[in-house]
């Protein structure tokens, strides 16, 4: 019967005190690194999709190898950059 007198609530509600406090202090900068890790991969999907978007690509021998993994999100990143239809005239997502 220890839970139910308030000692027994203390480490429950100081976990979620602890919780509350490193999601405050935490999470502006868990949005920010998760903001970079998206914006680096927006440049690697336009750098490996540059050549049939119809910008030359210096690399282009070294990112065919990871169209077909860059493929599976490429609807939502052509909707995230703004654009209503796939701009590639091959491939066809919506």
């Amino acid at each position: 019967m220890a839970e139910s007198t308030p000692e027994g609530r203390k480490p429950g509600r100081l976990r979620r005190l602890i919780r509350l406090y490193e999601e405050a202090y935490h999470g502006p900068q868990r949005r920010l690194q998760a903001r970079r890790a998206r914006r680096e991969e927006d440049l690697l999907r336009l750098l490996a999709l540059s050549e049939a978007l119809g910008l030359p690509n210096p690399a282009s021998f070294y990112t065919l190898e990871l169209l077909p993994f860059l493929l599976e999100d490429y609807h939502h990143w052509h909707q995230r950059m703004g654009l209503e239809r796939s701009p590639l005239e091959g491939f066809r997502c919506c």
